[in-house]
């Protein structure tokens, strides 16, 4: 068994793509808050009405490891990816036009 046959586990691939985009919020408010706490971090973009374009920055990422996935052949963790990626997406429509 090889290292991508071990490793090509959907829930690596659901995780993988819900991790990645919480870690990369979690840097755009380092580099953004100005030495806010977390929850001003999200109150100010909240109130800036840029909840959307955040998350979708954030999800952008996921594109790479979908395409590095797809690259190894491990298309059970692609499929994780894809799955997780439609989820954000399905969060995004809803926060733009339900909210």
């Amino acid at each position: 068994m090889t290292k991508a046959e071990k490793y090509d586990k959907l829930y690596l691939g659901l995780i993988a793509g819900f991790v990645i985009p919480v870690i990369i919020s979690l840097i755009f408010w380092q580099f953004s808050a100005n030495h806010n706490s977390l929850a001003g971090y999200i109150q100010r973009i909240i109130k800036a009405d840029i909840v959307t374009h955040i998350i979708s920055l954030c999800v952008f990422p996921n594109i790479f490891l979908f395409l590095v996935f797809n690259r190894l052949d491990m298309l059970r963790a692609t499929r994780g990816v894809l799955g997780i990626t439609i989820f954000w997406a399905v969060l995004v429509f809803a926060v733009k036009f339900l909210l």
